[in-house]
């Protein structure tokens, strides 16, 4: 048994598989990959990891009762994430903002993982054979990722407190195992929360300036052979320590902290957007 504490969730109790994963190395490097990617640099109120969201996805899961198999699969679903998450989808021009959900199988299959899930009479292919219709949703849907992330960023990013993230979950259940809310006013709550995260938060300027800067900076060593493409499944710290370990990245990793160039950023239009994204909630009384 192990034992997590998480600021929406609380403390909570979990079998031997958990203990295990989250001991992997595998889970261990989300701890340091950033949730909102080089935003931290501008805006450290996000510094939150990949592995709290991660872990806060499968206890929302347990929460609504999912089986213990798709509680494993909401703990590593982002598991193939680059480091500064979805800024690789970014170096790599990736549209659909999916790069990690390409790699998922390749990264999986080649680490600590499937032995683990062996060990607790699993297998990889359940996972990656698996329909989880807690786990995920296509938009606009309301489903665990997307609720745990949308809670979780905008507590973080001061959009709301805890005891109004409290309140929403006590409204949610799962109808015909699809998550719903029971509450008129909460439904509304979240769909304008949703808004606002993707508005304030996610295309912000600032942040996709920051996002936007690193992106181009580690699209411009990979192409001199300053990184390899294997550097950006470390974590954070590594890749920015490699990047730094040369002058000319050492100059513009500190230019980014101090905003050089956001002026003109702002004066051509920024050139990165997110995904657009909307939810409609599922009223269910």
């Amino acid at each position: 048994m192990v034992r997590v504490s998480d600021l929406l969730y609380g403390n909570v109790e979990l079998p031997a598989v958990f203990e295990d994963l989250l001991a992997s190395a595998t889970m261990k490097r989300l701890a340091g990959i950033h949730q909102s990617g080089a935003i931290f640099l501008v805006n450290p109120d996000l510094s939150h990891s990949r592995l709290e969201h991660s872990i806060g996805v499968m206890l929302l899961i347990r929460r609504l009762g999912g089986t213990e198999l798709e509680q494993i699969a909401g703990l590593i679903h982002d598991a193939s994430h680059t480091a500064f998450s979805h800024v690789g989808d970014y170096v790599f021009q990736n549209r659909e903002e999916n790069y990690h959900e390409e790699m998922f199988a390749e990264i999986l299959m080649s680490s600590d993982i499937p032995e683990i899930l062996v060990k607790h009479g699993y297998h990889l292919d359940q996972i990656l054979d698996g329909s989880f219709p807690i786990l995920e949703q296509p938009l606009p849907h309301l489903c665990a990722d997307r609720l745990d992330y949308t809670l979780r960023d905008a507590l973080h990013a001061g959009l709301i407190n805890r005891p109004a993230a409290k309140l929403f979950l006590e409204h949610i259940r799962l109808d015909e195992g699809k998550l719903v809310v029971t509450d008129v006013d909460q439904v509304n709550w979240i769909n304008e929360l949703f808004e606002r995260l993707n508005n304030e938060v996610f295309n912000h300027p600032l942040h996709l300036y920051a996002n936007q800067q690193m992106a181009v900076l580690i699209r411009d060593f990979l192409k001199n052979g300053f990184l390899n493409e294997s550097d950006l499944f470390k974590d954070d710290t590594f890749l920015l320590n490699k990047i730094r370990s040369i002058a000319l990245g050492y100059e513009a990793v500190k230019s980014i902290k101090l905003q050089k160039g956001y002026s003109a950023f702002l004066k051509k239009g920024s050139g990165l957007k997110t995904k657009l994204r909307n939810l409609k909630a599922i009223l269910s009384i």
